[in-house]
């Protein structure tokens, strides 16, 4: 979708536009997708089903226990488990394939093995006990997160300590040179009362902030590979391209994923939510309240 005030493409899924801020309301989504490809979906067999059709060329899917999605060994199409049953996957892509053959994962292997200076020629003393290549489905969710957080101006609250420290320099000298004064104490208790109060911790200039972004964010679909899910990576999007599985060479098997789209939902909710906290800290320091 676009969005309607400046044009800017946005996930499906958004509610506001990441470059203006502005709102994109259920009415203009519904305008937007008035051409018809929002289609309901279809449900091909109840959830309890052990075997059904493939919806594109008519071979039979036996689904195992577990499994929410499924993809048909002979066409490439999937099906996934959701609340209504067993329905198709409209929308399927593929990146493009870096690795060809597992003669292409032992020159990385190798190489890996072979660098720095512990690693010299480890490669020639070890042996090659199993390979294989498969291909882990990914969901790809869209979202959109709006983090509203108060934090304290560091530019601000840095002229402010450096003035007072160099005040108190200048009034701990006057005070010191004069016979029998207690000037430089009292300057001093006083100095500190002011930086405490209003400087180091003290609050001093708050500022409201709010950061907004779009992702669409991959959620591994294999409880087996859930180690292997990236925190803070989004894939590159722009060469993907429809799936076909006549694509990949022969011996890659493509796997089966066993997390439904309403848990991949959830679990893109709170990483989203886990990146954004991290961007906020990185960029803005002594955050006193963040909400997103």
């Amino acid at each position: 979708m676009y969005c309607l005030k400046c044009g800017a493409q946005l996930p499906d899924d958004a509610v506001f536009c990441s470059r203006c801020g502005a709102s994109q309301s259920s009415q203009a989504k519904m305008t937007q997708q008035s051409g018809g490809y929002a289609n309901p979906v279809q449900v091909l067999a109840p959830s309890t089903a052990t075997s059904l059709k493939c919806p594109s060329c008519g071979a039979p899917i036996a689904p195992k226990f577990g499994e929410m999605i499924i993809t048909c060994e002979y066409c490439g199409s999937s099906v996934t488990l959701g609340s209504s049953g067993w329905a198709n996957i409209q929308k399927q892509t593929m990146l493009p394939l870096r690795i060809q053959s597992t003669d292409d994962i032992s020159a990385r292997v190798r190489s890996m093995m072979d660098t720095g200076l512990l690693h010299r020629h480890l490669q020639e003393s070890s042996n090659l006990e199993e390979m294989n290549l498969s291909v882990v489905p990914y969901w790809l969710v869209a979202a959109s997160a709006r983090t509203s957080l108060i934090a304290t101006d560091m530019l601000a609250e840095g002229a402010t300590v450096a003035t007072t420290a160099a005040l108190f320099g200048v009034m701990a000298g006057m005070g010191g040179g004069r016979r029998g004064g207690f000037g430089g104490p009292l300057l001093t208790g006083a100095v500190l009362g002011s930086m405490m109060g209003g400087g180091i911790g003290g609050g001093g200039q708050r500022r409201a902030m709010q950061m907004d972004d779009n992702y669409n964010f991959p959620i591994v679909a294999l409880k087996a590979l859930t180690s292997y899910q990236p925190h803070d990576y989004q894939f590159s999007l722009q060469d993907r391209t429809l799936f076909d599985i006549s694509q990949y060479p022969k011996g890659i098997k493509v796997l089966n994923g066993d997390i439904s789209e309403d848990s991949a939902r959830y679990q893109a909710k709170t990483l989203v939510d886990e990146l954004q906290s991290q961007k906020a800290h990185a960029k803005y320091h002594m955050i006193q309240q963040i909400q997103s």
